[in-house]
This record gives structure tokens, sequence and C-alpha cells, in this order.
């Protein structure tokens, strides 16, 4: 090969690699947000349809989708997972950035047709992990990353569920938690979906932190749609939580 020869080669493999996905600015967004819901074994099948029927109406919802636009990039981006005990994670919805309704309502479109992805255990650890290892293979920039858990037990499946939210937390990352209520009566595991204080409490003791880091509580999983719409515009407007009771319900 000749001096040349070698010049040009060089040249060539430089413009490949700048010309590469990886090696191009990422796109900025306003917002990272994982959502990442419980599929656990109390998680009934119905319980499971109304969740991700929940969840897509929420994401297109237009007020969802007004509070997208009135960020400075007028988009974000959203990865949905789905989690139960440790080791079983599973991405549904890979990272899309959505800007105006019909991507949200392709987003939504996508989530409805995946089958569930598990039925164990409860490890929000776990999901915690799993949920910051997206963001951190993001594509995308974002000056605020948040984790948006939603559950109705405590955890009791793989490693402590405080180690792993300080983690999150020590790296810039905030986790918001929407809290499924289930009746006593309807609870075959209580101290699971009912423990000491109540399970919005031991979210907001447990998993919950960050900056301006929430709960909302879905009293059961029919209204979990209505109360994912509430902290979605909350989290994509970046409200005060003493505002959060203002954001609109998704009636």
């Amino acid at each position: 090969m000749t001096r040349v020869t070698r010049v040009v080669v060089v040249l060539l493999s430089l413009v490949l690699a700048l010309s590469s996905p990886s090696a191009r600015a990422a796109e900025s967004v306003d917002l990272l947000l994982v959502l990442a819901a419980d599929v656990s074994r109390s998680v009934t099948e119905p319980k499971f349809k109304l969740q991700r029927e929940g969840a897509a109406a929420a994401i297109t919802h237009p007020e969802v989708v007004r509070a997208i636009a009135s960020g400075p990039n007028r988009r974000i981006a959203i990865c949905f997972l789905e989690w139960a005990t440790a080791g079983q994670q599973n991405v549904v919805v890979d990272w899309t950035v959505i800007g105006d309704g019909e991507a949200a309502r392709s987003f939504g479109d996508k989530l409805v047709e995946m089958p569930r992805s598990f039925a164990g255990s409860t490890s929000i650890s776990n999901a915690i992990d799993f949920s910051v290892q997206q963001i951190e293979r993001a594509p995308f920039t974002a000056e605020r990353r948040v984790i948006d858990i939603s559950g109705d037990g405590n955890n009791n499946s793989g490693r402590s569920v405080t180690d792993a939210r300080d983690e999150a937390l020590a790296k810039g990352i905030t986790i918001n938690a929407l809290v499924i209520l289930t009746p006593l009566a309807e609870s075959f595991r209580p101290e699971h979906t009912n423990p000491p204080g109540g399970l919005e409490k031991y979210f907001q003791d447990n998993v919950i932190g960050g900056f301006g880091a929430f709960t909302v509580v879905a009293e059961s999983h029919e209204s979990f749609g209505r109360a994912l719409t509430k902290k979605l515009i909350a989290e994509i407007a970046g409200l005060p939580q003493r505002q959060l009771a203002e954001a609109p319900d998704g009636e």
C-alpha cells in the first residue's frame, strides 16, 4: 500500500466514523422519561390490560401533548418497560421522541399491541437499576431525567430498594411513583399491598427521590390512566408538587 493510498484510507475511515450515529451529537429533548410498570403476580390480566390501555390513553391525552409542546425543545423522549421479580425486566417500547399527537398515538398503539412481559414477584430495586441503565444508553440528551415507577406492592425481591434509589439519585435522576392501592378485602397478600403506614408512605419513604419528587395515588387499576395523565403533565411541565393537584386529571 502506497503512502497516498494509506492517507486516503485513513481519511475515509475518519469520514465514516464522524458520520456514524455514535459520533453525531445526541438530539436534545426536554425530558428523558422512563415509565416502569409493575407486572408482578398481584397484577391480574384484567388489571394488566387496564394499566396498558390507561398508559396509552395518558400519553395521547391532549393536555399531555400540550405540555410536551410547551418545552424549549417541544419534544421529550419516552421509554416504556415492565418489571416483576429480580432479573425480570423488559423494554416494551424503546426510546421514542414524542413532539406531537401523531407521535404520541404511534407510541400508544405500539404499547397496547405488545404482549405482557412477566408475572413474578416485586423487585422495585431491580426496576430502578434497569431504568437507570436505559437512561444511560438513551440516544438523546436532556437536563431532566426521570424514572416513573408504578406499583401495587412493596419491594420483596432483589437488593435493597433504598440502595437502588440512592444510587440513581446520586446520578442526578429523579424518581417519582404512581402508587396503585388495593383494598384489603381484595388483597391476597395484605403485608405486600398494604404495608404498615400504607403503600403511599412506603413509596415516599423508600422509593421516590430527587428534585421535586412526588407520588400520585390511583385508588384502583381502573383509575390508573387518570392518575398517570395528571402525573405526566406534572413531570413534563416540571410543575412543583404543590401545583400537582391543579393539573387536569384526564377526564
